[in-house]
């Protein structure tokens, strides 16, 4: 009789393992990809100041969303101003559609300037 008893708790604790083993892996999968999410919204701001980037950092701003910068190429310089829509992409990262709907308004040049006066 004991020996059943034994066998049951030594089961249950198997099962809870098991049970406990997969959520601590699912845990560890949505952390690492809050990890990702995070690291990647860190390296966009810091993306004109990578020797890499095309312009310069002085004429970046950073909006974040729908797109990452606006570059006012040339502005600092006081030359002629190409204004520059660029988003900052690592990996085998895509576009969302967001992304996608602004860059498609952007190409077909539904771009406005507007004053707003109070």
């Amino acid at each position: 009789m004991f020996i059943y008893f034994l066998a049951g708790i030594l089961l249950g604790f198997a099962v809870a393992y098991i049970i406990l083993e997969i959520r601590y892996r699912g845990l560890l999968r949505s952390l690492k990809r809050s990890f990702d999410v995070k690291k990647g919204k860190f390296v966009e701001q810091l993306a004109p100041y990578l020797k890499n980037f095309p312009y310069n950092p002085q004429d970046a701003r950073f909006m974040g969303n729908p797109v990452d910068f606006i570059v006012f190429d040339g502005l600092s310089e006081g030359r002629d101003v190409d204004i520059v829509f660029v988003e900052v992409k690592s990996g085998k990262a895509n576009l969302n559609e967001n992304e996608r709907r602004v860059k498609e308004a952007i190409e077909k040049k539904r771009v406005k300037y507007a004053i707003f006066r109070q």
